[in-house]
């Protein structure tokens, strides 16, 4: 798999070479704020690179913890464009991805009293297959809307969870850590459904 990635990095690069029509577009969305060059490879179908990010902050809870989520995107995509009814078209492809969240998290009851606790998130894929449809084509001549609608499929979040004892005494510190384990399964069991991470992105093409 990781010769294949390459392979199709360097098929993408050889088609965009040979491209009769290009462009690019401008792009925001659930991948972050983003760019994209594309171009034809025959009357229906086209290749995409395009890179995105962004941050943003979240919260939740697991009950006896609440926590500061600090979302770092930072993704890539890899794409064929298929279009056989017009502008509409099936997309798919790959996405590299270094996706990361930041924890803190503040207990407020139970075996972490007196202590905090921080963590980091990432995905357990960083070559994420990419499915999706959308309408607009990037190498469409002049100045064009266009749209993605899929799923990254990126694995399950993986956690990992460090218990901060601070202030808190020998014992507070001691059950603290006895039960991160746990504390780190129910984060990973709350996070667990964004294995499947929505893309949707809306953006503006110039093609030429």
């Amino acid at each position: 798999m990781r010769y294949g990635k390459w392979l199709l990095v360097g098929a993408l690069a050889a088609a965009a070479g040979s491209a009769q029509a290009a462009g690019v577009g401008l792009r925001a969305g659930t991948t972050g704020l983003g760019a994209d060059f594309g171009w034809g490879i025959a009357p229906t179908l086209g290749g995409r690179i395009g890179v995105a990010g962004g941050n943003f902050n979240a919260d939740f809870d697991t009950g006896d913890v609440s926590y500061d989520a600090k979302v770092k995107l930072a993704n890539v995509n890899l794409f064929l464009d298929w279009s056989p009814l017009g502008p509409f078209r099936i997309s798919a492809g790959f996405m590299p991805t270094n996706n990361k969240v930041d924890l803190t998290g503040q207990p407020s009851s139970g075996s972490f009293a007196g202590t905090s606790l921080s963590g980091t998130v990432k995905p357990d894929k960083d070559f994420a297959p990419y499915l999706g449809v959308g309408y607009g084509n990037v190498w469409t001549k002049g100045v064009n809307f266009y749209f993605d609608l899929g799923i990254m499929f990126q694995g399950s979040p993986q956690v990992s969870l460090n218990v901060n004892c601070g202030t808190a005494s020998p014992a507070q510190c001691a059950a603290a850590q006895s039960q991160v384990a746990a504390e780190q399964q129910r984060v990973q069991d709350k996070l667990d459904k964004f294995k499947y991470y929505p893309v949707l992105n809306l953006g503006i093409t110039i093609g030429f």
